[in-house]
């Protein structure tokens, strides 16, 4: 839990569960969930993989940002892909991965990988999952 809460997001799903609707309190945020195609859905909405990996970019990216800016770097044009992988695990339990990609075209190569690493140290996402996920960080 941190010191501070500088802020609270909340979303309320309705339906049944990935295939059915989510909505956040300020309204901002209003989708329809469905199974991707790849699970046997119909793909005709988003899924929590996406929405996870939307923010996990996102949320890095800020990251990214903020140890550059720590560091005096300027970093250029930065884009973060987050890819979320879903499977099974044991029994009927299932297990997500990510990969987090930057691209950092301006920056020498060991420059980005270093801030890349620092990152993932002070990025709320990456705290959230390490020990738990694999995060796997690369930079393109």
């Amino acid at each position: 839990m941190p010191d501070t809460v500088l802020y609270t997001a909340e979303a309320v799903s309705s339906g049944d569960g990935r295939n059915g609707h989510v909505v956040s309190s300020d309204g901002k945020l209003d989708l329809d969930l469905a199974f991707p195609p790849e699970m046997g859905g119909t793909g005709a909405g988003t899924n929590p993989e996406q929405l996870f990996a939307a923010g996990y970019s996102a949320c890095f990216g800020s990251a990214f940002a903020h140890v550059a800016r720590l560091q005096k770097v300027a970093t250029g044009p930065v884009t973060i892909t987050a890819r979320v992988t879903i499977g099974p695990t044991v029994g009927e339990a299932y297990g997500i991965a990510v990969e987090l990609v930057a691209e950092a075209p301006e920056l020498a190569r060991e420059q980005g990988e270093a801030l890349l690493r620092a990152a993932h140290e002070v990025c709320p996402y990456s705290n959230a999952t390490r020990g738990n996920i694999v995060v796997d960080l690369r930079l393109a």
